[in-house]
């Protein structure tokens, strides 16, 4: 078999130079232009900056073509690659740079720095592919197994970035276990909307180039359209998907989310164990799919892999080590022991050819983590009599209730089978009595506006020991996570430091927080009382200057709400003005304002708004409605508002839609950048 990456993607580019090896948005690069484009670059590297082998290269990890080719270009070179996130901030960069001391930043935008030597991915990349395939003469540099490749850098917000130095031999081995443990085919063609900086997307990115596959690349997964299209569009077999990713995307296509995903003939999660209630759901709602759970680090790679498809009786287990790779248990002391279960477990062991050759320039952790050949890790496992692994959780994070141990991977994943718990999350804090050391306690998001606590505690207490129940419940409108979606439970330990059992979302912010779109109704009505109270908090909404000069006109009878929605369709398709549209709602309210008050939108704004969050309360699904802003003045849509009693001098700025829902609302995505602290 081939050695290296560059090797292998060099010989496919002789023997399938008309395959697909690439694909983003409308590119499409086949693995002859590959294998070409790759020379061009590393001769462009080679000879405009001097790039020699040994040379370290620092490169933006964007999902897009030119840092797979600049990657693979620097290989090529025999250069060690450091791939940084595409979002990394300019200290962030920096604190790398000055540490690795790389030969040049290949920089997907403008890194303005004096100590940074930076030339543009994009630029080297669009001058690659001007060079006639007869003018390359960059030679490949060979390599041996134990020389240094690559390096994987965190880039922490605190603290001394952390590199992770991987060998060629180290890479191949990693390969090869995923390979193996996942099952992937030359023929797969695999989307992957994760960070190519990370662990998970670098061995799954040169696992796919290795064996020849179809790599698909997305720029993560903010919006679950975007994965139907692609995998729809470039008949996607295989999907590369971190535990929370899924579960967003599980919210947001709903009813389409067999569907699409049982396209798939495999999905592999990685950067984190998969809950015990989504592994259930998966194996329910996609019997055709394969699923693969993998445990790996960046120190490691994927190691331990778990067919959940295939074993639905160790469904909570981590998985199985892949052949070659040894997995044993020790104590504090670092002494060997069998650890069967909860009260026995150890510190999991590894060793195999996969595990790094250490950190950069840490010589201090380096021999803490390495030992004897044994790479140590800071979970705590235990393992069955069939060779399968159950985590626990970090050591530091297990819960010592008076000298019983206490895992809070166990309890989130019973709790998470509570209906009422979108999510949760557990730590030990501070017995307040003063008696049992620490105690649990349990962050819900809930999936409506609030969790019966009651119920939930005695849900958690007919399925596990009393002493490692939760003494207290905290809602929490979502958890901390970091770039890979991982559980950040050090954030919890400052949240309970800072703020102790205090509720950071009441019953009023839930409800704010837990609002969706709703569009499909039952057949029930919403009960007058109800509805009174609903608009009474509309009218209570603030009016500028207190001139309340806007109307709500409500429709309940279904002969006219038929009417109304013929009308606005047609005349929103004549005019190219977008209509979600709506499904059988049993109330329909025209919030209208005169179009003489300055401030007539933003009053019928904030009433609607009052209204909305004031019918969810009540468990009754609404939607804003807002093509009749746009086309209120259109004789048939205002000979139509006239029949309803709106006065001409009138715009209507919303109409809201209203009934019990007959599905749950999609959770769209939200952006993260719309919040400015200026100090």
């Amino acid at each position: 078999m081939y050695q290296t990456i560059v090797q292998a993607v060099l010989a496919h580019a002789k023997e399938t130079p008309d395959k697909l090896a690439i694909g983003f948005k409308k590119i499409r690069v086949t693995y002859g232009e590959l294998g070409i484009q790759v020379r061009a670059f590393a001769q462009k590297l080679q000879q405009e900056f001097g790039i020699e082998k040994g040379d370290f290269i620092m490169i933006s990890a964007v999902s897009k073509p030119e840092y797979i080719v600049g990657y693979l270009a620097v290989q090529y070179l025999g250069g060690v690659s450091i791939p940084i996130d595409k979002s990394a901030k300019l200290e962030n960069i920096l604190d790398v740079y000055e540490y690795a001391q790389p030969k040049i930043l290949l920089a997907d935008g403008k890194v303005l720095h004096e100590k940074i030597r930076v030339a543009s991915l994009k630029g080297v990349y669009a001058d690659c592919l001007e060079i006639p395939e007869e003018e390359l003469t960059v030679a490949y540099q060979e390599h041996s197994d134990e020389e240094l490749s690559e390096i994987l850098f965190t880039t922490g917000t605190t603290g001394k970035p952390k590199g992770t130095m991987l060998s060629v031999a180290n890479i191949y081995a990693s390969t090869h276990n995923t390979w193996h443990g996942v099952g992937m085919q030359t023929d797969d063609v695999v989307l992957l909307p994760l960070p190519l900086n990370h662990s998970v997307g670098m061995r799954v990115t040169r696992t796919i180039f290795y064996i020849g596959a179809t790599l698909i690349l997305q720029n993560g997964f903010t919006f679950a359209q975007e994965l139907e299209k692609n995998i729809e569009g470039f008949h996607c077999t295989g999907l590369v998907s971190v535990p929370a990713s899924i579960e967003l995307v599980y919210r947001q296509m709903q009813d389409k989310f067999a569907g699409i995903m049982g396209n798939l003939r495999y999905i592999e999660f990685g950067a984190g164990s998969l809950s015990y209630d989504m592994k259930k759901k998966l194996v329910n709602m996609l019997p055709n799919t394969k699923i693969v759970n993998t445990w790996g680090s960046t120190e490691t790679g994927g190691a331990i892999f778990l067919i959940v498809s295939e074993n639905p009786d160790k469904l909570t287990a981590l998985g199985k080590p892949i052949e070659g790779i040894e997995v044993k248990t020790v104590d504090t002391e670092g002494n060997e022991i069998t650890a069967r279960d909860i009260d026995t477990a150890g510190r999991m062991v590894l060793r195999g050819k996969m595990q790094m050759m250490g950190y950069y320039q840490m010589p201090e952790a380096n021999a803490q983590t390495l030992v004897d050949g044994w790479l140590y890790t800071n979970d705590m496992v235990y393992l069955d009599e069939d060779g399968y692994i159950y985590m626990l959780g970090r050591a530091d994070d297990i819960i010592n209730v008076g000298g019983e141990k206490v895992s809070p991977v166990e309890v989130e994943n019973i709790a998470q089978e509570f209906e009422e718990i979108r999510e949760c999350a557990c730590i030990g804090v501070d017995d307040p009595d003063g008696i049992l050391g620490k105690v649990p306690v349990l962050y819900i998001v809930p999936e409506g506006s609030a969790v019966n606590e009651e119920e939930l505690t005695k849900f958690l207490a007919e399925r596990m020991e009393r002493y490692k129940l939760p003494q207290r419940y905290l809602n929490i409108r979502e958890l901390p996570r970091n770039r890979m979606k991982k559980l950040d439970r050090k954030a919890l330990y400052r949240r309970w430091e800072e703020n102790g059992d205090q509720q950071m979302v009441n019953e009023v912010v839930q409800n704010i927080l837990s609002r969706r779109s709703i569009r499909d109704f039952t057949e029930e009505q919403v009960p007058k009382a109800v509805l009174e109270t609903i608009l009474q908090c509309g009218y209570y909404a603030p009016s500028g200057h207190n001139m309340q000069t806007w109307k709500f006109t409500v429709i309940q009878n279904a002969e006219k709400i038929h009417a109304f929605r013929q009308i606005v369709e047609k005349v929103s398709k004549e005019k190219k003005v977008h209509f979600y549209g709506f499904n059988n709602p049993k109330t329909i309210v025209l919030v209208s304002n005169d179009r003489r008050n300055a401030d007539g939108i933003q009053d019928s704004s904030c009433a609607v708004q009052n209204m909305m969050l004031a019918a969810n309360s009540y468990g009754i699904g609404s939607a804003w409605i807002n093509a009749l802003m746009t086309i209120c003045d259109e004789p048939e849509v205002r000979e139509m508002l006239q029949g309803f009693g709106i006065p001409d001098t009138h715009i209507v700025w919303s109409t809201v839609v209203m009934g019990y829902p007959a599905k749950a609302g999609k959770e769209l995505a939200k952006k993260t950048n719309v919040i400015n602290w200026v100090e």
